[in-house]
């Protein structure tokens, strides 16, 4: 969020002062949600703009109300033709992602196709798109997005982790590892790339190494998603060898 603040400012000529207000709005979204959204209205009513209408939408994806976040984002981007692409699509990113949160992987693959037709070659919305193709469970072509992904950048360990969980689901299992330790290599405690390693090696036999890397994770990262993960299948194992 702080890269489209920045973004922002830079891209449309405002005061110190509004910079400030900007700044302060989208830091009360994470801690105040409801009163975020509120000043951010009015703000928008005395002319603030698209800063106070992306900050009410920030608020809103903060309140989990996830449709209604990417309903405001999409307006917001459509009305943004005379701003500078990488701001529109960056609009459209959190569109996307706000409607993958929202379950709507059919929107969010459209609004990450339509930040794409701006920006092609840009590596994080291929990497965005890919996650919702595979949200959807269009896996042949969510490869084929992380693939491109990774031809623009081959460093990226959070592409890496995703096109193994695609090569994983087209049955290519052992292409599918070697992209989860090229993922560890450059960032060894990457849990998301642990989880997958896990799943990887449940599905060959290794049972003791997949315990070891679900463990690992609820270790470094017991609250997030991937400790969820881990702990689910850590109990799908246990189950199974009673």
């Amino acid at each position: 969020m702080v890269a489209l603040v920045a973004v922002l400012i830079a891209a449309m000529p405002v005061h110190a002062q509004q910079y400030v207000r900007y700044d302060d709005c989208l830091a009360l979204s994470e801690t105040k949600p409801e009163e975020a959204f509120e000043t951010a209205l009015a703000w928008r009513d005395a002319g603030g703009g698209v800063p106070a209408r992306h900050c009410a939408a920030v608020a809103l994806i903060s309140l989990e109300q996830y449709e209604q976040a990417g309903l405001r984002l999409e307006a917001l981007a459509d009305d943004m033709v005379a701003e500078r692409i990488d701001l529109r699509t960056e609009v459209l990113s959190q569109a996307g992602n706000a409607w993958l949160l929202a379950g709507n992987n059919a929107r969010a693959v459209a609004t990450f196709t339509a930040a794409l037709d701006l920006a092609p070659e840009d590596a994080d919305l291929l990497i965005d798109r890919g996650r919702a193709l595979a949200a959807a469970e269009n896996y042949g072509e969510a490869f084929s997005d992380l693939d491109r992904a990774l031809a623009f950048d081959p460093t990226r360990a959070d592409a890496l982790v995703y096109r193994a969980a695609a090569r994983r689901q087209l049955d290519d299992t052992d292409r599918a590892m070697e992209d989860i330790e090229l993922a560890l290599a450059l960032e060894p405690l990457a849990v998301d790339a642990l989880v997958e390693r896990g799943i990887l090696l449940r599905l060959g036999g290794d049972d003791a190494g997949a315990r070891a890397d679900w463990l690992r994770v609820l270790e470094l990262s017991p609250d997030t998603p991937a400790g969820e993960t881990a702990r689910r299948n850590l109990e799908l194992m246990d189950v199974k060898t009673e």
